[in-house]
């Protein structure tokens, strides 16, 4: 896939006063540059139509910042909506001077120009910022638009395998090949529980060797682990990795129970988590859209993100504890315990993660939902990870939650989201804001 391009777009008109936007045009492509080195920026302001069609006419953007230097009218967003179809990012900036003398840019009015004509095109789905290069609230919103819509591309050449299907009552994790390319751009393939099986028996104790010396490097407690369900973890975790790898998978839906304890005798939890250390979102259940939420809080973090169910709510903490039977991350287990392994809650056979995670300062939770009528939205509640021990046999993470908890849960179940949920490091609400809007999906944002 090609680059991830951004491009800045500075428009105006010559007869406002150049010196003060000469000024800003720097000033803002060093703060673009910083955000993103990969900007394109013209040599000199675009004070044309004809200078901004002749800049654009070898550019393939994935990301627009269209900013009014000073007013510009409607030609010049008309032009650039005829010419692309990419996000928009539209600028306008403060004025320098309020002196009773002249006005020097009048970049506001351009705004409504601007936003006036994308809307007579049908665009909705821009975004728009308010301010001068170096503030704040300017400096996070072009940020989180690049991280958006480098999502957003990244998507169109992510492939997402499932691996059997949904349980009987999860059908909120079921996706349709031909919905997830139209509206993602994102490639689904699937393959069966009895094939991963047949693939998993296939192999020797020598061919798992190095699949069962990552397993011990990134666990505690392995050794506990009868030898049958140890070596038979060893085949399931090459079984995987060697599918992923062949086949390009970037995220990965598998279905576990009741399949890998009736037909194959060992569960495929911790395959699951360790596929997540190593790169690959993998959620269990065969949430489609559970593993295209854990990958999309990958690419925001840099790091492996907490798959679960939302179990107990503590509202003297202002706490909600998200848990599942043992899928985390390994590196996201707490440093005092490692990444202890048990067995399933339920099952009582192992091997499967079980350890409290880790405390984090800032955390997300995420959720690419659906609405009744099949168009999508996001769930999005901001918090911190607190340090707290293992809460129930199997993996466990509790978050102080931004919001008042018992309000964020009593709104969530009445907007009837799904069970599962990704829980990330970072605070991403802006870019996921900014993503849904990409998309031109709602976005629930519990604050």
């Amino acid at each position: 896939m090609k680059e991830f391009t951004p491009v800045y777009i500075p428009v105006g008109v010559p007869t406002f006063h150049l010196e003060s936007a000469g000024d800003l045009f720097e000033r803002s492509i060093k703060m673009l540059r910083a955000a993103d080195p990969a900007f394109a920026v013209p040599d000199e302001m675009l004070l044309s139509v004809d200078a901004m069609n002749a800049y654009m006419a070898d550019l393939e953007p994935d990301l627009i910042v269209f900013q009014d230097l000073t007013f510009a009218n409607a030609a010049y967003m008309s032009n650039v909506m005829k010419r692309f179809d990419c996000p928009v990012l539209l600028w306008t900036l403060r004025e320098p001077v309020i002196d009773g003398t002249r006005l020097r840019l009048n970049s506001l009015t351009g705004a409504y120009s601007a936003a006036n004509a994308m809307r007579s095109f049908g665009r909705t789905d821009y975004e728009y910022v308010f301010g001068s290069p170096e503030e704040d609230a300017v400096i996070r919103k072009v940020d989180a638009c690049v991280k958006a819509a480098k999502i957003k591309k990244e998507m169109q050449g992510l492939r997402l395998c499932t691996v059997g299907e949904v349980p009987q009552g999860f059908d909120f994790g079921t996706a349709h090949e031909d919905e997830l390319k139209d509206v993602f751009g994102t490639e689904l393939c699937s393959v069966s529980v009895e094939e991963m099986i047949e693939r998993a028996r296939s192999y020797s104790d020598d061919d798992c060797s190095d699949y069962m010396k990552r397993s011990y490097d990134l666990t505690s407690g392995l050794d506990k682990t009868p030898e049958n369900n140890l070596k038979d973890h060893a085949r399931l975790y090459k079984a995987y990795s060697e599918y992923i790898r062949e086949n390009g998978i970037g995220a990965l839906a598998s279905r576990c129970w009741p399949d890998y304890f009736t037909k194959f005798g060992t569960p495929v939890c911790a395959v699951l988590s360790m596929l997540n250390d190593d790169g690959t979102a993998a959620a269990c259940e065969a949430d489609v859209y559970g593993a295209l939420s854990m990958w999309t809080g990958m690419q925001l973090s840099g790091a492996p993100v907490f798959f679960g169910d939302p179990v107990s709510l503590n509202e003297e903490e202002n706490t909600l504890t998200f848990w599942h039977c043992g899928t985390a991350a390994c590196t996201l287990a707490r440093k005092d315990t490692g990444a202890v392994v048990g067995v399933h809650p339920n099952r009582k056979i192992g091997p499967a993660m079980d350890f409290g995670c880790e405390a984090f300062p800032e955390a997300t939770i995420f959720r690419i939902g659906r609405e009744p009528d099949g168009t999508y939205r996001f769930f999005i509640l901001e918090g911190e990870a607190l340090d707290k021990p293992k809460q129930f046999t199997g993996t466990s993470i509790v978050i102080k939650t931004a919001a008042p908890v018992r309000e964020a849960v009593e709104k969530s179940v009445l907007d009837g989201f799904e069970p599962h949920f990704v829980v990330m490091k970072g605070h991403h609400a802006e870019a996921l804001k900014a993503l849904a809007r990409m998309f031109g999906f709602k976005a629930y944002l519990y604050q």
